[in-house]
């Protein structure tokens, strides 16, 4: 699907930008890959270190901000598929710095969409969150603006090809300022004891590699206007700290501005869209498409969908897959911290 063709990632410096790249590379023969980001010191160590080698010369690094329209429509020229990763993601900073979090997730959103349609892109995907999910934060209120800003765009793209999806899904273990490496500092430094938020605390877990793969797949599933979540694990924040730390004291130290006890994924709200797959589910849109009636069930490859209870909800605490800490200690073997 990718090969000969060009794709474009925003954020593309992050641990998912990185991790899709070389996984596109030895999958694949794209004809391009453009890194767009507005951190010139992590794409100079991309381009001189991490990607320095003769294979990743076709990467092309834009440096630019999802908040420049103008830009990003120059670098979205001639491009066949976007990701979508650039966001403001801290909870507490987004807390105290709101107007920077909607310029960057939710203006940001609207002028990748613009672009995008300006080039005739053919498919884009945004990278979303569990916390857009009946959100209390600013973070995952912005996050579900843009959700629905990408899935109605499929109503505006008039003669163009182009389509628009989301994927959803939860924390990233290890990815940078995720507390699989804040654990890990604190474990280094000798910490006397790992602060624990609330002992009942609970996140959807899935690896960088999952999440990309994911990411990858969905491409072909997607039809436009689809919400994609995987099935994935969850773990509980006390089985974190015992798998990485069995000995050392946990302190609870109540939970951070705009912090749930557990996340959500698939709203009860939404139950009545969602539709169960054998490995995710898809939250169908609440707006009818002027251009296609697509009921999503079969997909693009042909997976059929079923619907969920009216009650139905997948929540990080309700999940029927949780690690034990002993499952943890082995995945956390096979985990590189970006």
């Amino acid at each position: 699907m990718f090969n000969d063709k060009s794709i474009l990632i925003t954020g593309a410096t992050g641990s998912f930008g990185k991790q899709y790249i070389r996984t596109i590379l030895d999958n694949y023969s794209p004809k391009k890959i453009i890194i767009y980001s507005r951190d010139e010191l992590k794409q100079f160590d991309m381009a001189t270190h991490e990607f320095s080698k003769s294979k990743y010369n076709m990467l092309r690094y834009f440096i630019g901000d999802v908040r420049d329209r103008e830009r990003l429509t120059m670098a979205m020229y001639g491009v066949d598929y976007v990701i979508h990763a650039a966001a403001m993601k801290h909870v507490p900073a987004s807390e105290y710095n709101p107007m920077e979090c909607i310029k960057t997730n939710i203006h940001g959103a609207e002028n990748v969409i613009q672009a995008a349609l300006a080039n005739n892109v053919d498919k884009v995907i945004a990278l979303s969150t569990d916390k857009a999910a009946s959100p209390i934060n600013l973070y995952g209120a912005t996050k579900l603006a843009s959700d629905k800003l990408f899935v109605a765009a499929n109503n505006m793209r008039g003669r163009n090809r182009t389509k628009f999806s989301v994927v959803r899904y939860g924390n990233v273990v290890g990815s940078r300022g995720s507390v699989v490496p804040f654990f890990q500092k604190l474990i280094h430094d000798n910490a006397k004891s790992l602060p624990i938020t609330d002992s009942r605390m609970t996140r959807f877990w899935i690896t960088l590699q999952e999440g990309v793969d994911f990411v990858l797949k969905n491409f072909d599933r997607m039809q436009g206007g689809e919400i994609f979540v995987p099935k994935i694990p969850s773990i509980n924040i006390v089985d974190l700290a015992t798998a990485m730390a069995p000995d050392l004291k946990q302190e609870i130290i109540g939970i951070r501005p705009g912090e749930k006890i557990h996340e959500i994924m698939c709203p009860v709200d939404d139950s009545h869209l969602t539709l169960e797959f054998d490995d995710h589910f898809v939250i169908r849109p609440t707006i009818v498409f002027s251009d296609h009636d697509c009921k999503f069930s079969p997909n693009k490859i042909g997976e059929t969908g079923t619907p969920v209870d009216y009650d139905f909800e997948y929540s990080s605490g309700n999940n029927k897959d949780f690690l034990t800490v002993e499952q943890i200690v082995q995945l956390n073997k096979t985990i590189v911290v970006e």
